[in-house]
């Protein structure tokens, strides 16, 4: 049985993914929804390797744009061309120009051979053809990896404004940022730590709270500090 997967991704954990499942769903409301918590220009991903993995011939998976599948051009072609050739569907709702469908299409106008001498120059044509049409599919992944890059200059250049303009980038230093993801790490690590209220060494807690080893002793320097201050030390 064939299985239809729409497959989401968010580059900032501030960006919400409700926008791409709402456009998948309206057009395939049976789409198995996958969403990628960690993005990154590389298809690296832990939901999109499962998938990738999973998809068998038939299968179709959805995509609100291309720059969902990668924002890297090179490696986009590639698993385009890898799950093409593997008889794998890839919709692409912003660029349908694209779809894998329409790639076949391409093929399957070809011009037929006639078993005559003119055959060399139809073979020529139908190289030509197939010519076009992977050069749209690289072009996507092209321009969409572009537009990554072109924002994140506008955002150096704005910082580097905003900067020159005598406004503060970025916390003071010293200033300690709050947030309920860190509220919560905090207390596990107080929980948790033998250094506070547990047993667990450094590592263990590490990976209980799944925190980066900098993140973490930044934070466990702060409830020192927090645990000091209280004290009046």
């Amino acid at each position: 049985m064939c299985c239809e997967y729409g497959y989401t991704r968010k580059s900032t954990p501030k960006q919400s993914i409700d926008r791409q499942i709402r456009n998948i769903k309206a057009l395939f409301p049976n789409a198995i929804i996958l969403q990628e918590t960690y993005t990154g220009t590389k298809i690296d991903r832990k939901e999109w390797n499962k998938l990738y993995r999973a998809v068998k011939a038939g299968d179709t998976i959805i995509f609100d744009s291309v720059s969902r599948m990668s924002r890297n051009a090179a490696e986009g072609f590639e698993a385009y061309e890898a799950l093409y050739n593997r008889g794998v569907h890839l919709i692409f709702m912003k660029e349908p120009h694209i779809n894998t469908d329409v790639f076949k299409n391409a093929i399957a106008v070809s011009v037929p051979m006639t078993g005559t001498n003119i055959d060399f120059i139809l073979e020529g044509v139908n190289k030509y053809l197939m010519a076009i049409a992977k050069e749209q599919i690289r072009l996507a992944f092209q321009q969409s990896e572009k537009e990554v890059e072109d924002l994140h200059q506008r955002t150096k250049e704005g910082i580097e404004t905003a900067r020159l303009n005598g406004k503060q980038i970025g916390l003071i230093k010293g200033t300690t940022l709050t947030t309920k993801k860190s509220i919560t790490a905090k207390e596990q690590i107080r929980k948790y730590s033998k250094d506070f209220e547990g047993t667990l060494a450094d590592t263990d807690v590490m990976k209980l709270t799944g925190l980066s080893r900098n993140t973490y002793y930044k934070y466990k320097r702060e409830i020192k500090a927090g645990i000091q201050a209280a004290c009046g030390l």
